[in-house]
């Protein structure tokens, strides 16, 4: 297994256009694959947008949502993943022909479709229906998953992600400056993105206090140490309807170290290399070795009934 090279992208999305949209990923797309990039990874619903989607009915959501993977973004994507030979994932909605919903994120590269997961635990629309499975998939001979936003809060979804083989998971997510009952969350100031060059500072620390940053840092490092695996997060920057996200993108090795994150407020993306060798060195290698399931196996399968409560909604 030969190092990976993989960028993680943020930008700010336009609600409902998807033309737009698909603009922004071909343009990042081809600067990520020009710096020598192979994968690159844009947030949940970075096809479509994300937040507004919490007031549409469900013919509006059916209207806006896509098959898979005959759906035209995908086309669009798969077209722009062969013209710069480079492997792409992004989000959307998704119905199928019984006009189910579901948040799905989508892997495409230049030969065409690779896969899709689609989110264990929606809740921006009632209509969605969750997914119930995992995904397991290879880029380049590395063995990957997805898991979306809310997916990644439950440890267990990491953890089992990661014993099915994933040494790289892909964490698209549409999160932080949002309410919460955790100290110091909240919204960040939208006003403040009207002139984002004057207020930059402001905004700065505004995206990395405990509304932002800080509180990604509680936990994400962790999900990639305890798992051995390489995170790849990705997080819009700027509006998502009515909020303001603060992008942070990051690449997160096996150690539980940031090893590329974007710091602008701009559309930017990052890339890391990614080394096989940290697979194995990372302590959490070790202790996935040294598990016990006959203790808690029973214990972590007790039957329990899913509450899912998203304070900000």
């Amino acid at each position: 297994m030969k190092n990976l090279k993989i960028a993680t992208a943020q930008f700010e999305n336009k609600s409902y256009d998807k033309a737009y949209n698909l603009s922004v990923i071909e343009k990042l797309s081809k600067e990520a694959a020009e710096k020598g990039a192979k994968v690159i990874n844009f947030h949940e619903c970075s096809l479509t947008g994300y937040t507004f989607a919490r007031n549409l009915s469900k013919q509006q959501m059916l209207k806006l949502a896509e098959t898979i993977p005959d759906g035209h973004s995908i086309k669009v994507l798969i077209s722009i993943a062969k013209k710069y030979q480079i492997t792409i994932l992004a989000g959307l909605f998704e119905k199928d022909h019984e006009e189910n919903l579901y948040k799905a994120h989508v892997c495409v590269d230049e030969k065409g479709f690779v896969t899709k997961h689609r989110k264990l635990h929606p809740f921006i629309n009632p209509n969605l229906s969750a997914g119930t499975s995992y995904t397991i998939f290879n880029i380049h001979g590395w063995k990957c998953g997805i898991l979306i936003c809310y997916d990644n809060n439950i440890i267990e979804n990491v953890r089992a992600t990661a014993l099915l083989g994933a040494q790289i998971i892909f964490m698209p997510h549409v999160t932080m400056c949002t309410p919460s009952t955790r100290p110091g969350a909240g919204f960040v100031d939208p006003e403040l993105w009207t002139d984002k060059e004057t207020n930059a500072k402001q905004l700065r620390e505004e995206f990395d206090s405990l509304k932002g940053r800080r509180w990604l840092m509680k936990w994400l490092p962790a999900r990639a140490y305890d798992n051995a695996i390489y995170a790849v997060f990705s997080n819009p920057i700027g509006m998502d309807d009515d909020q303001l996200k603060n992008g942070c993108s990051m690449i997160i090795d096996p150690f539980g170290d940031v090893i590329a994150e974007c710091r602008s407020l701009e559309d930017s993306f990052v890339i890391a290399e990614l080394n096989p060798e940290k697979l194995v060195q990372a302590g959490g290698h070790r202790y996935l070795e040294a598990r016990k399931p006959e203790l808690y196996g029973e214990i972590i399968s007790k039957a329990h009934k899913s509450v899912q409560k998203v304070i900000w909604r």
